[in-house]
């Protein structure tokens, strides 16, 4: 069942140095193809990126409509300088657990969400977008929405990611097994890991470090 209307997270626009965070919308769908085929040899082994029309009005459409279910937040990624469209990420897993004790409810009606479905075009790769668009969606997690928990995944496979993960200050919290359809067939093991609302002062120090280097 979908959440109530009001339990939905309002979708904002979330502006950074480098990138902005644009609530996605049937417009972007010419940049996203665009930016998936910046670099025809550019390969994708372990996230789902549509490379032809076809496929990703379908991802678009999909995504969209989870949205308005309430399964998921995504944006478009943006460049800050210019608007170019560079990729997408999401919020999805939006959890609401049932407290014996009301008092224990916060106000957004979420206890903890994902963060996933992220790629970035191949110029934007290592610049620190990817850096500051996480920077940006934890804070609106763990101060707007006031989270308990945010989880990362990734393929086990896929070491850049993990690293990258890592390097967050996210910790693994263990692999699961046969864990969901993984990009290039067969079952994925996913590599679990997490940051805890106790944990974001650390993190956000970490990440403000980053990005002022």
């Amino acid at each position: 069942m979908a959440p109530t209307s009001e339990r939905l997270p309002v979708p904002v626009a979330l502006a950074g140095r480098l990138v902005r965070l644009v609530p996605l919308a049937p417009s972007h769908l010419g940049p996203l193809l665009e930016a998936a085929n910046e670099d025809p040899g550019e390969a994708f082994p372990f996230t789902p990126v549509p490379r032809d029309r076809a496929a990703m009005q379908a991802y678009l459409e999909e995504t969209l409509a989870g949205a308005a279910e309430g399964r998921y937040v995504p944006f478009a990624t943006c460049a800050a300088a210019g608007g170019a469209v560079l990729g997408c990420t999401r919020f999805c897993n939006l959890e609401r657990w049932a407290w014996p004790d009301p008092a224990e409810r916060r106000p957004s009606g979420l206890d903890a969400v994902e963060i996933g479905w992220t790629w970035l075009r191949r110029s934007a790769q290592r610049s620190g977008a990817n850096t500051e668009a996480k920077r940006l969606m934890l804070g609106l997690a763990f101060e707007t929405w006031r989270v308990r928990r945010v989880t990362l995944k990734t393929d086990e496979r896929n070491a850049r990611s993990r690293a990258a993960i890592a390097r967050l200050g996210a910790s693994l919290d263990g692999l699961l097994r046969a864990h969901l359809p993984a990009s290039d067939g067969g079952p994925r093991t996913s590599a679990v890991f997490s940051i805890l609302e106790s944990e974001w002062p650390a993190v956000r120090a970490r990440l403000d470090g980053y990005l002022a280097r």
